[in-house]
């Protein structure tokens, strides 16, 4: 049986997928005020009553089109099959390269910088959102293929989630940070595939095994 690679996307149907890609088109081109429920409807064509009806309120909306993002990272179903090196390695790889697709897209920038912008506002609902609905998810199901590959005695580690930093670190670096200030980023750092295959690399010379470095 074969590991399947998937998108951890949210049970929406097409219809509701362009409905959030159009809140978020709306978000980066016109910014937070852009985002009401009455522009929403516009830009996507439905009525308010549908956006209540599938999200609920704004922040629901907020939380759907976060979640949406972070199901562009890719993971694999745990239960779908036998890890050997070779999976184990095009799966992070792949992780990897989604990752880095994701943070660097305008629509991450422009949530993120949004939540800083609100940073120092008591009680920011968006800050929580993006630990919540995207980073964390995505740390989950990056957690449970590093599980995978440990219980598969491919990779060892005590502490599973200074582990998924270790792998973040080594994926993203400064190379968030420098794009939320808006740093001109170089073609070397826009290439995602060299820079995954270089993070994995170096993440699985620290945590592989003895059978992981052998057969690599």
């Amino acid at each position: 049986m074969q590991i399947a690679v998937q998108p951890s996307q949210p049970d929406y149907s097409p219809r509701q997928n362009a409905v959030l890609d159009s809140a978020l088109r709306l978000l980066v081109d016109g910014g937070e005020k852009a985002l009401t429920t009455a522009g929403v409807a516009r830009a996507a064509n439905c009525s308010k009553e549908s956006l209540y009806k599938w999200f609920g309120d704004r922040d629901g909306l907020l939380s759907a089109m976060i979640g949406f993002q972070a199901s562009k990272v890719r993971t694999f179903e745990a239960h779908a099959g036998r890890l050997d090196v070779g999976k184990l390695h095009e799966l992070l790889v792949t992780f990897a390269r989604d990752l880095l697709e994701v943070l660097s897209g305008d629509v991450s920038l422009a949530l993120n910088r949004l939540a800083i912008g609100q940073a120092s506002r008591d009680g920011s609902k968006l800050g929580h959102m993006l630990q919540e609905r995207g980073r964390r998810q995505i740390g989950k199901r990056a957690g449970a293929l590093l599980e995978a590959a440990r219980r598969a005695r491919l990779v060892r580690f005590d502490d599973a989630e200074e582990a998924y930093g270790t792998l973040y670190g080594l994926v993203v670096s400064d190379l968030h940070l420098r794009m939320l200030l808006g740093e001109p980023i170089t073609e070397k750092d826009r290439n995602f595939d060299r820079r995954a295959e270089r993070a994995i690399d170096a993440f699985l010379r620290l945590y592989g095994t003895s059978e992981n470095t052998a057969a690599s």
